[in-house]
């Protein structure tokens, strides 16, 4: 009886809307809808609820269900502050599946998204995710949640005594892992090949990418990356910064003594008894973030890549002309000045040189120094250290799309900010931006092209698009996106080389004790 009123509810259901081909996935069979041509798969679940027991923990298998599960709408995003689209809990662990074909033996190429939002905050609902555009250029686009901040990432000596590595934290990371598994195990039946698989994300998801690389766990999950503004090529750190925000296993441990204290919790019991509402914690505080654990993240992720230790696929990896308008820049030169005394050491009036502030004003040329510690620096890097330790391709690029401001305006001299290009990958470009110029959407529309020929073809040509060279030891060669798509030179270059100095003085003896 009950079988059959859940019949009944199913195809009153469906006549609501118009409908994919059931699909067989090993957990169950799920329903998607179709949408301008795709077939579309919302909130399948590719994990256990991490709840209960499961906070805190790797993710678990999914159970098994009898019947269609109907995929229409997305599952809550995790856990965090603020309010995402889909609403938040920490039964999360749901995916999406956009596909322009009708047939699993088709095998397009697959590319397999990862949020951004400082490792804090993050949904697959947000509308400039949505694939229908990259879809509709011939590969599979698949969206997969993780948890984020302390339900993300909190480590604990009790939590690793539970473990058979002995380790914590990064649970995050380790729910992007079993979403790559589910990919390889599921994806044909949506269309995709799984020995054809592109990770790409921006900010969080581009560092994380960067750490998949690196992490054996996600060997031969994945076949090509993609990194906008992204990479983690920094040394650990007690007192982290923007592109030195790793800490050791050991460390993590003892904040994550403090958060148990500060939860009032005597146990693991009671600690994940407790609603997570009722947590402390919140962005930037201790727990939040990824950490050299041993397991996921085996060492320095620097010192992996030197050493060849690491996932050898194409990438594809850049970042935007003015990050550092984005994150609480200095508001006059002596602000500007302490800060990179502080942050910098012995370094700080070299980079000051570098990256020179003006007598009245912090310019761009300041904010760059910010930019390239986060992101300019760690790309500058990965591709320097890929290029040199492997024959796996590199393309580098340098996102520099915006309106030309006039002198006098607020806005004079300022560049791209961060997560600008998000909108310009996915084919949403916003048409009340501020930043809003005349080749927007043929910018996009490049952008498009370049990422999915290289999830297609493992280089970004093609399409009739302006020849994007490799990037080797010998040719740095960078793609300009800025009104038209164009080669030129790394950014900051000679800069650059500056930090290079700073981050490797880091790792010695020196720089260790310093930065305690």
């Amino acid at each position: 009886m009950k079988r059959t009123v859940q019949l009944i509810f199913f195809i009153l259901v469906t006549g609501l809307f118009s409908f994919a081909q059931t699909v067989k996935t090993q957990y169950g069979l799920v329903q998607g809808t179709t949408e301008n041509g795709l077939q579309v798969y919302k909130g399948i679940p590719f994990a256990a609820p991490p709840v209960g027991d499961f906070r805190w923990k790797a993710p678990q298998p999914a159970a098994k269900w009898e019947g269609i599960k109907l995929a229409n709408k997305f599952g809550s995003s995790p856990y965090q502050g603020g309010n995402p689209p889909s609403g938040k809990s920490e039964d999360c662990l749901y995916l999406n599946v956009w596909s322009p074909e009708k047939k699993a033996e088709e095998k397009l190429p697959v590319m397999v998204w990862i949020y951004g939002g400082g490792f804090a905050f993050g949904s697959t609902s947000e509308a400039v995710y949505s694939g229908e555009k990259l879809a509709a250029k011939g590969v599979v686009y698949v969206s997969i949640p993780y948890r984020v901040g302390q339900l993300g990432f909190l480590a604990h000596p009790e939590l690793s005594a539970e473990t058979i590595q002995k380790t914590s934290g990064n649970y995050g990371l380790l729910d992007m892992i079993a979403g790559l598994e589910w990919v390889k195990n599921n994806i044909v039946a949506f269309g995709g090949d799984p020995n054809k698989v592109t990770i790409f994300g921006e900010s969080a998801g581009g560092i994380a990418v960067s750490m998949l690389c690196a992490s054996p766990l996600a060997k031969g999950l994945f076949h090509g990356a993609i990194s906008q503004s992204g990479g983690s090529f920094g040394p650990n750190r007690i007192t982290t910064y923007p592109g030195e925000n790793m800490k050791l296993l050991s460390l993590a441990e003892s904040q994550g003594v403090e958060f148990m204290q500060k939860a009032g919790a005597k146990s693991l019991a009671e600690m994940r008894a407790i609603p997570a509402e009722k947590l402390p914690g919140g962005f930037g505080q201790p727990g939040g973030w990824p950490i050299v654990d041993g397991y996921v993240i085996p060492d320095d992720q620097y010192k992996l890549y030197e050493q060849g230790k690491y996932n050898k696929t194409a990438i594809l990896v850049g970042y935007n002309s003015d990050e550092g308008l984005s994150f609480s820049p200095p508001k006059t030169p002596k602000d500007y000045i302490d800060g990179v005394n502080k942050r910098y050491g012995k370094f700080a009036d070299e980079l000051i040189k570098a990256y020179p502030v003006g007598e009245n004003n912090v310019p761009k040329t300041a904010r760059d120094l910010a930019r390239d510690a986060a992101f300019g620096w760690q790309t500058w890097a990965w591709a320097n250290l890929q290029a040199k330790t492997s024959k796996a391709k590199v393309y580098y690029y340098y996102f520099d799309q915006h309106p030309d401001f006039p002198e006098g305006s607020p806005q004079h001299g300022q560049g791209t900010p961060h997560g600008h290009d998000v909108g310009f990958v996915f084919g949403h470009t916003d048409p009340k931006s501020r930043l809003k110029t005349d080749t927007d959407e043929s910018i996009s529309e490049a952008m498009m092209s370049y990422w999915t020929n290289f999830a297609k073809y493992g280089n970004p040509n093609g399409s009739n698009l302006p020849v994007w060279k490799e990037y080797t030891k010998k040719n740095h060669a960078v793609m300009h996106l800025k009104q038209s798509p164009k080669m030129g030179t790394v950014p900051s270059e000679e800069s650059l080389k500056v930090l290079d100095k700073y981050f490797e003085w880091r790792r010695t003896a020196e720089g260790k004790e310093w930065a305690k």
